[in-house]
């Protein structure tokens, strides 16, 4: 059985919660950093059955380490959809149809007959929308024996590591955000006929304060950022072009290997990530839904 063209694994069935046969209790979530700049891996939790309390460790420690690892989470896309409608409202790609019944739900998929995988290049997911997501959630249950990592970069550090005569440059400059040139580039590769639709473009500011920590963070990305408003093309290239090699800087980064059944949860307001396309002709196959989120000021 496939959804949307990409295989399902098998039927999922509901399983029952984990308990301390000892303590006939739940065990205590434990968050364990990846780096100590990025990303935590969370054990202790299952996420076909979050609890309240569940939930407070989760948007904490996303809060704090912007990318969450999680293993073994054999769960299913209700589950999926579930956990991210706890963060908010769950929003369909703009490029992409979802998977039958779930267009919340973006397929992430890439295997010997693929000519592109998702993400190859640093970026936030579809900063190009007036609100751009919140955070998203992906689940990989196929992948390739070696290869596929994603690489996440803390943008809170991105922004503390530049010069303050440079911070003090990029305070208060927005920059455009324009979802068609890359979109149109990846159906015109997969031979998709996007039927000459819109695609979403914004004006966001160039450094974001996030709503929830108070913190700065650069939010500008090689994928969608088009120009910085006001200066002169030379100008907003040249500033661009060393943002954009700034972000992914190994200092400020973690990389995720995935394994089968993984998930990982990022906030897409302080965070980029690239997709690493090392596994061809493996099968590297998933699904990710996406939070809105609110418009960056």
């Amino acid at each position: 059985m496939s959804i949307g063209g990409v295989p399902e694994p098998r039927p999922i069935a509901a399983s029952a919660p984990s308990f301390d046969i000892l303590t006939m209790s739940r065990p205590t979530p434990s968050v364990d950093p990846v780096t100590p700049v990025i990303g935590a891996e969370v054990r202790g939790v299952d996420l076909d059955h979050v609890t309240d309390a569940d939930f407070r460790v989760i948007r904490d420690a996303l809060m704090s380490r912007c990318v969450l690892f999680f293993r073994d989470q054999d769960i299913s896309i209700a589950s999926q959809k579930a956990l991210g409608a706890r963060f908010g409202e769950l929003v369909a790609h703009p490029n992409d149809p979802g998977v039958d019944g779930h267009p919340e739900v973006m397929p992430i998929h890439a295997d010997e007959n693929s000519v592109r995988a998702t993400g190859e290049q640093w970026h936030s997911d579809v900063s190009c929308d007036p609100r751009p997501p919140m955070g998203s959630i992906l689940r990989m249950h196929t992948v390739p024996e070696t290869g596929g990592d994603t690489l996440f970069s803390n943008m809170y550090a991105a922004y503390e590591a530049l010069s303050e005569r440079m911070r003090t440059l990029l305070d208060g400059l927005t920059a455009v955000h324009d979802g068609g040139p890359y979109y149109r580039e990846v159906n015109r590769l997969i031979g998709r006929d996007d039927g000459g639709r819109a695609y979403p473009s914004a004006e966001h500011p160039v450094v974001r304060i996030h709503p929830a920590t108070g913190r700065k963070a650069l939010f500008v990305n090689q994928m969608f950022t088009q120009y910085i408003v006001g200066l002169p093309p030379a100008e907003s290239g040249a500033i661009l072009g060393f943002l954009f090699e700034h972000v992914g800087r190994p200092d400020f980064q973690c990389r995720f290997r995935w394994r089968p059944n993984s998930v990982a949860m990022w906030d897409n307001r302080c965070t980029q990530h690239h997709a690493i396309w090392d596994y061809w002709p493996a099968t590297r196959s998933g699904y990710r839904v996406t939070i809105r989120g609110e418009a960056p000021a």
